[in-house]
């Protein structure tokens, strides 16, 4: 059985009828099918190719204050009513927990059609094995033709998937919708007179197939980024101004959304309980989550509880003004739900390109990589190892390697003094480079 959309939603709502029928007292369901397929090429030649496709129910109810959640990939009649009739046994056997009810009716609904997100490429279905293979051979030989010396091998990434997905609540809900989404990167080894081997990738992903970079693209990171990590070091340790590069900003703006979920300030472990309308960072800082940006790899009509997905403004020039909420915690924490999950992250960009801003700088660390460590949600202290470029007055005259940044989510985001122009749209966190000043780099 491999239901079409519109059967995965008749398929859910008649597994809801059946479920109540066997004793449920609010049922979600939710039927879906994907495929995902990559290809890696290497020294000419495919290394690897696979081709999954998936298709399955999930299913979450209430029995008598009870809740549970189960999964099925065995679609057939017989089958499913049997999975039903298990999990309803299953669920009298749990502890009541009555604040895992289904979310108010009138949160619930689609907040932007399908084709106002814009997340299925027509052309994905006429994306064939031979556009794939021809791609990676185009890829891998502009890696190989790159003109970078000592080099130990290359490679090509393809990658793309599709899903359609169903969900229907006992409360009222039936909705559907269709996503696709491509990639594309490239790889390659150097070696080096120290016996290092260091690497260099490049990575982009999309909604649409056309909104990929081009090869020769693809191929000028990868060069840059190779040429940043030979003859790399530590500097001393001390306190630099930090230029964090628009497409690995997510990892420090990414340290910021455990403490904001609503488990973690139940459990007190967000070190932002109670910082609702308190000011976390500079008068620069602000961040939007947009579920509804067209064509964004983080767009979608409904959460995961079926509210409607709008976009919300999480930090305001600073000032913290939202959690991620969904109904579950809501009830538990007694505040009303926003949204259980982030969507698109949005970080308004400035004027200036960085290079222009590195300029006023004596000496800065524009970081472009990070290797390793950890965060705390608790305390929100972090440590990561970092790769990068020692710029003075916006040179570049040091490759940087061997290197951790630490700080603090309380202190970092006071300290943001420039955002760049170039937002980056490869990915859900949608960030400009971001200036940090007196910022602690561990080194030599």
């Amino acid at each position: 059985m491999n239901p079409t959309t519109s059967e995965q939603i008749d398929l859910a709502e008649r597994t809801v009828r059946e479920t109540l029928g066997l004793g449920a007292d609010e049922v979600s369901v939710s039927v879906s099918q994907g495929s995902h397929t990559t290809v890696q090429r290497r020294d000419g030649k495919v290394e690897q190719a696979t081709e999954a496709t998936t298709r399955g129910l999930s299913l979450s109810l209430m029995v008598d204050d009870r809740y549970s959640s189960h999964g099925t990939s065995d679609l057939r009649p017989e089958a499913l009513t049997q999975f039903l009739k298990n999990a309803i046994a299953a669920t009298r056997f749990l502890e009541p927990d009555p604040d895992r009810a289904l979310p108010d009716p009138a949160l619930c609904g689609r907040g932007s059609t399908d084709a106002e997100l814009d997340v299925f490429d027509p052309a994905f279905n006429d994306y064939t094995p031979a556009d794939r293979s021809k791609t990676g051979q185009e890829i891998e030989a502009a890696v190989v033709a790159s003109g970078l010396d000592n080099v130990i091998s290359s490679s090509a990434y393809i990658a793309d998937g599709s899903s359609k997905s169903a969900r229907v609540t006992s409360t009222g809900f039936a909705e559907e919708t269709h996503g696709a989404w491509f990639a594309l990167g490239g790889e390659t080894t150097l070696a080096t007179p120290d016996g290092k081997r260091p690497e260099a990738s490049a990575y982009y992903a999309g909604r649409y197939l056309s909104d990929l970079p081009s090869i020769e693209t693809i191929q000028a990171e990868i060069v840059r980024r190779a040429n940043e990590r030979l003859n790399s070091g530590p500097i001393e340790s001390g306190k630099y101004p930090m230029i964090l590069l628009n497409q690995v900003a997510g990892r420090i703006l990414g340290v910021i959304g455990g403490p904001l979920s609503g488990g973690s300030l139940h459990h007190d472990r967000s070190c932002l309980k109670g910082k609702l309308g308190e000011s976390i960072g500079s008068k620069l800082f602000t961040i939007v989550d947009d579920p509804t940006i067209p064509r964004g790899l983080g767009s979608r009509a409904w959460d995961g509880d079926t509210l409607i997905a709008k976009p919300r403004t999480i930090v305001k020039n600073g000032v913290l003004e939202s959690y991620y909420l969904n109904t579950y915690y809501g009830r538990k924490l007694d505040m009303a739900p926003t949204t259980g999950g982030r969507s698109n992250w949005v970080i308004p960009g400035g004027d200036q390109s960085w290079q222009e801003i590195a300029k006023a700088f004596p000496k800065a660390i524009l970081v472009t990589g990070f290797l390793g460590g950890n965060s705390n949600g608790v305390t929100g202290n972090f440590s990561f190892g970092v790769r990068g470029v020692l710029l003075e007055n916006g040179v570049p005259t040091k490759n940087l390697s061997e290197m951790n940044v630490a700080g603090g989510v309380l202190d970092i985001f006071h300290k943001l003094s420039a955002v760049a122009n170039d937002t980056w749209t490869f990915s859900s966190t949608r960030s400009p480079t971001l200036v940090f000043e007196d910022v602690q780099f561990s080194g030599t």
